[in-house]
């Protein structure tokens, strides 16, 4: 199922190019949490928010664009306040990732920019949606076009280059910058999903990720059936590695890798995720709480990704 077809938005702007910056989530967060939260909308706009998050007013508008597109703020009683996933991460007495360094928070927020449209559009389109496994800007920014028409929905050609340039920046970046905050590493770019070949060409990397845990495999797996209209309490081998929207296809694994991912959930759930391979047909089951509570679940299995061996 692709959900962009059922998607009623597409976005294409909002961090005013400036790529997922390592510790912008921690900031957006340290801003909205406390005894004041939620905190008023103006935290991201007043004159005292260059100071507050220490970069540019731009860069301040990008840092709220990212916490929301991350799950890590959220629109409450006409303001800002933290997700229970942001209080999960960062909490600074019991938080298990505080200063966004462990790879299963960046695997996290790589999954929830390019697995729905709404918000990233371009994100989703570029791992879901370009099948090639060399692209170029130019490739992307053609396709969405072709997909807004579509749509009747009219989008600029400078608009998408520009974020074409942000999201494929986010995972290449760009060497050299006229800031600190430009020549920092982007966040995702640490995960190896795409490599720069020839000028202006990039290949994607499929396989086995080592650095994905099972655990954010497992909630990205209920996630994405979640989404699903019609979900049921099974579902085929095939939609886990390929369907779009899946961890299959958002984390570019090749289907040796997602079968040995599925192998090893039924431990890591207690047996509430089960996958058989029986006479050619291989499939995954949810039962108990992964059927019945499947946000418990969820966190549960995250969990389970930040657990010290």
């Amino acid at each position: 199922m692709d959900t962009f077809k059922n998607s009623s938005r597409m976005q294409f702007s909002g961090h005013e190019t400036f790529p997922l910056r390592q510790l912008w989530l921690r900031k957006a967060y340290d801003a909205v949490s406390g005894d004041d939260a939620p905190v008023s909308k103006s935290t991201f706009s007043d004159e005292d928010s260059i100071v507050r998050f220490g970069v540019g007013k731009n860069m301040v508008t990008a840092i709220r664009f990212w916490a929301t597109a991350c799950k890590i703020i959220e629109e409450r009683d006409g303001g800002f306040g933290p997700t229970g996933l942001a209080n999960f991460l960062f909490d600074p007495s019991s938080g298990a990732d505080p200063f966004c360094e462990k790879p299963a928070t960046t695997w996290l927020m790589h999954w929830f920019l390019a697995s729905t449209p709404e918000k990233t559009t371009t994100w989703y389109v570029l791992f879901n949606l370009v099948v090639q496994q060399t692209f170029d800007r130019e490739h992307i920014v053609k396709l969405i076009s072709s997909l807004a028409a579509d749509r009747e929905l009219k989008v600029s050609v400078a608009t998408l280059k520009r974020d074409v340039e942000c999201c494929i920046r986010s995972y290449v970046p760009k060497v050299g910058g006229e800031s600190l905050e430009e020549m920092s590493e982007p966040l995702l770019g640490e995960l190896g999903l795409i490599q720069q070949n020839a000028k202006g060409s990039f290949e994607f990397r499929r396989g086995l990720k080592r650095s994905l845990p099972d655990g954010v495999f497992a909630f990205a797996l209920l996630d994405y059936w979640q989404r699903l209209e019609h979900s049921g309490s099974v579902m085929a081998f095939d939609r886990v590695a390929h369907d779009y929207g899946s961890p299959g296809r958002v984390f570019k694994l090749d289907e040796n890798s997602v079968a040995e991912r599925l192998t090893a959930l039924e431990s890591l759930s207690n047996g509430q995720i089960q996958w058989t391979e029986q006479a050619g047909i291989r499939q995954v089951t949810r039962l108990g709480r992964a059927l019945d509570d499947i946000e418990g679940t969820k966190l549960k299995l995250l969990r389970a990704a930040y657990a010290k061996r």
